[in-house]
């Protein structure tokens, strides 16, 4: 995502910087793991978490990459969506959705997860390399938010939506089963409410339904959106 550079010293230090990350520390650029951090607070106290969190990476032999790094990686996430239209001109279906879990779930729910959207891209007799990945957006105390990412080709599949719809479906049961949530911060909404009852409980379900009678008996604000 970095522009091209346009002068012989720019690209000189752009390939010094290769060299040191990939020669000298050692780092392989189809291994690394790459970790965006915010720091908030007076500049005495980014000073101070700055340093703290440089030192307990140095002991795993971490390397702090800059914020220009961090900038790009954010500017990511507003290319997602671009990358996933340009891939409909190519007849290939993807799409991202978010979960939070705790930790002691989070290494079942991504192993589990990823297995089970190419395992139900296979029933389908979906051809080529479906896509399954995922990654930790954020980290809190008691667990984390987790995005997974799938695609696949729809060469050859006769209903190409109701296999996106069935992978989608199935992925989210995964997730559910494995601890996690509905969502992380995308709310519920007409796609996801199928699952608000296993939630929530009946029990939950119904004082929602109460209090949007209270304050909504229109039913104007947010239609279909959460209850089933």
């Amino acid at each position: 995502l970095k522009p091209a550079a346009h002068s012989l010293i720019a690209k000189f230090v752009d390939d010094m910087k290769t060299l040191y990350v990939t020669k000298f520390k050692g780092f392989k650029p189809l291994e690394l793991c790459v970790a965006t951090l915010l720091f908030e607070g007076t500049k005495e106290e980014v000073q101070q978490q700055q340093k703290r969190v440089y030192e307990f990476a140095a002991q795993y032999k971490g390397l702090a990459a800059g914020s220009e790094n961090g900038k790009r990686g954010y500017l990511l996430t507003f290319v997602i969506a671009y990358l996933r239209d340009l891939g409909f001109e190519y007849k290939y279906l993807s799409e991202s959705f978010e979960t939070s879990v705790p930790w002691s779930r989070v290494e079942d729910l991504c192993r589990n997860t990823k297995k089970r959207i190419l395992t139900e891209c296979k029933k389908l007799g979906i051809t080529g390399s479906p896509l399954a990945s995922c990654r930790v957006t954020q980290v809190y105390d008691a667990g984390a938010c987790i995005y997974f990412y799938f695609g696949f080709s729809s060469n050859g599949l006769k209903d190409p939506l109701a296999a996106f719809h069935h992978i989608e479906v199935t992925s989210r049961d995964e997730c559910i089963a494995n601890g996690g949530s509905i969502s992380h911060h995308h709310g519920v909404g007409k796609v996801r409410k199928q699952w608000v009852t296993d939630t929530l409980s009946e029990g939950g379900v119904e004082m929602i339904r109460a209090v949007k009678e209270r304050v909504d008996p229109k039913n104007i604000f947010g239609n279909g959106n959460l209850i089933p």
